[in-house]
């Protein structure tokens, strides 16, 4: 009888091991899916690289987190060399479940040079690298793939154009089970076209999509947004020079979000920022600072600015009080 039992258990646990292969096989053979790729070809216009540079630079605020030489006792954590290298560490200290390394961007050997349109067109819509890996959810692809193809491609145009940079870039890494689930994240992409600027709100919604603002103000619970609490902040990040700094309410809540602003206080926020970075820029231990990308998106237009204004307002109000920076 025992013999039996223990021949039992060890088919048993043969049976589960080669399930177990079986699942992961198939998640290594059908993920990542993103359906079929069409071949890219882009003119790289002068106009495509004039329009991509806004869009890289001010509105997606690529640079931000692909340069990794940032100084954090700057406010704002400015940049001024190697633009586009990559190397930004961003880990479990910051809520993230595994330890991840922004790409090199620049057209170098150890960044794009070897990349076709088509690869970095997936990479950027898709979050596919070019070998098939799968990226994380971090870089905004699922926002890019809401976009205008025609923005990608000038966005691609420009990423050409920059000064090449040689950084080897660390190897990210995500943990378990996190390594697993995040094949399954990439999907085709759901292209839109980019509205017409006189309609303020579906516009705003556009350009509020091609600047990833819903990642940062939506509260999420391992790596998903709570429902109903759109845009509502409180998303917490740990600043490298102590304490915490936490997501405004950017919803159209009169008490506690930005539905008592007007459009002209909202654009002149960023523009005032970007000031006070260049007249007070130094920042001691357990000052306030912030993540958000103020610098870059002070660059952004007062139509592109105000439009993402008025979708705001158009927005459901939700009421909750944030205190932006804790010691």
């Amino acid at each position: 009888m025992m013999k039996f039992f223990g021949v039992l258990l060890k088919r048993t646990a043969i049976t589960l091991i080669l399930i177990v292969i079986g699942g992961l096989s198939f998640l290594y053979i059908k993920y990542p899916d993103i359906g079929k790729k069409e071949e890219i070809k882009i003119a790289h216009t002068s106009e495509q690289v004039r329009r991509g540079e806004y869009l890289v630079k001010n509105v997606a605020a690529c640079m931000g987190c692909h340069t990794g030489e940032r100084d954090p006792q700057k406010l704002f954590y400015p940049f001024d060399k190697n633009a586009g290298a990559g190397n930004l560490k961003f880990g479990e200290e910051e809520g993230l479940p595994g330890t991840f390394y922004s790409k090199n961007i620049t057209p170098a050997l150890t960044g794009l040079k070897n990349w076709t349109d088509t690869d970095i067109f997936y990479a950027i819509t898709a979050g596919v690298s070019k070998d098939g890996t799968p990226l994380f959810p971090l870089m905004p692809y699922e926002n890019y793939a809401q976009m205008d193809k025609e923005d990608i491609y000038s966005m691609i145009a420009y990423i050409r154009t920059i000064p090449a940079v040689e950084n080897q870039v660390e190897k990210s890494k995500a943990n378990f089970p996190v390594n697993l689930i995040v094949r399954t994240i990439p999907k085709a992409p759901e292209f839109s076209q980019r509205p017409e600027p006189k309609d303020t709100v579906a516009y705003g919604k556009y350009m509020f999509t091609a600047a990833a603002c819903n990642n940062c103000h939506t509260q999420k619970i391992k790596g998903k947004p709570v429902e109903g609490m759109e845009y509502a902040g409180g998303f917490e990040f740990a600043l490298i020079t102590g304490g915490k700094v936490r997501s405004a309410n950017i919803t159209s809540d009169v008490q506690t979000g930005i539905g008592n602003w007007t459009r002209e206080t909202f654009i002149e926020r960023f523009r005032a920022n970007a000031k006070r970075a260049k007249t007070s820029p130094n920042i001691k231990p357990g000052e306030f600072n912030s993540v958000m990308p103020w610098l870059e998106y002070a660059g952004m237009t007062d139509q592109d600015l105000g439009a993402i204004f008025d979708y705001l307002m158009s927005s459901k109000p939700i009421s909750n009080k944030v205190q932006i920076f804790e010691k």
